[in-house]
């Protein structure tokens, strides 16, 4: 179970923990003994993810029955693309009197499509969700981390973060931003107790990567792409050991130094070829 099971005495807060790997985290999160502040923009989704993370912390014979009767669940309703979403975030977890010693900012939103064509209300919601409110999350949270002596938090980046991919720059963009205010971060919580991981992800099967099923059978086999549970384990391993960042994918580790040497002009016939595919198809 990794971390020693802590009795679910304190709380680990995920957002877009409605779906995908943020269900996924939740649960995981709970077999290592934490409470959970479940946040998403989609309340029958949260309702499912408490039936998931339910069942399967009933289903763990390592935590003990007296403790399964403990764990609380709390979910919170909330658009994390408006300007006050962390206040509301925090207003929730301290009217509970949530101690929020994980906080795992998982939420995000994935499109193709060129900036100029990419209507204004989904550039700023990206902005929002990627950049505005996980910033915000964290100054709420890391002052009372710091005071606890101890805190861990999961940022998600991306391999994006490293090149203006064709068609997805704006979410590079955004990573990019995650990447270098999480490393600032991590840095002044030196010896604070506090630690601040990126997790640098290259493609994981989950409903964002919207490609054929060959294809992504293809890219798993080949390691470019991975599966949403290690992608998981391997982010909450590398916070727990209090590491600044995993990548996983043996294949994005070897093409990491090609990729972020590109020329402007390779990248530009990539684009224009993508893009004519999607028209044609």
């Amino acid at each position: 179970m990794g971390k020693k099971f802590n009795e679910f005495k304190r709380y680990a807060l995920v957002t877009g923990a409605a779906s995908g790997m943020g269900r996924i985290y939740s649960k995981e999160l709970a077999l290592r003994g934490y409470n959970l502040v479940m946040v998403d923009i989609n309340p029958a989704g949260l309702a499912e993810t408490e039936t998931f993370v339910k069942d399967a912390v009933a289903a763990c014979a390592k935590i003990p029955a007296e403790c399964k009767e403990d764990m609380k669940l709390m979910s919170v309703v909330q658009d994390l693309s408006t300007m006050d979403a962390a206040d509301k975030v925090y207003e929730a977890t301290e009217a509970a009197g949530c101690e929020v010693e994980v906080l795992v900012n998982n939420a995000g939103v994935m499109y193709c499509q060129g900036i100029a064509e990419t209507s204004e209300r989904m550039l700023k919601l990206i902005m929002m969700v990627h950049m505005n409110t996980p910033l915000m999350l964290c100054r709420k949270y890391v002052g009372a981390m710091k005071e606890r002596g101890c805190g861990y938090i999961l940022n998600i980046s991306s391999l994006a973060a490293w090149m203006s991919w064709p068609g997805i720059g704006m979410y590079g963009n955004t990573k990019r931003f995650v990447r270098n205010y999480s490393r600032e971060l991590r840095i002044e919580c030196q010896r604070t107790g506090v630690s601040v991981t990126n997790a640098y992800f290259g493609a994981v099967d989950t409903p964002l990567i919207g490609i054929k099923p060959s294809l992504k059978k293809l890219a798993r086999v080949l390691t470019v792409m991975i599966s949403p549970e290690k992608a998981v384990r391997r982010a909450l391993g590398a916070t727990f050991s209090r590491r600044r960042g995993t990548m996983p994918g043996l294949l994005n580790k070897i093409f990491f130094p090609i990729i972020v040497i590109l020329p402007d002009f390779l990248l530009g016939w990539i684009y224009r070829m993508a893009k004519n595919h999607l028209m044609n198809v």
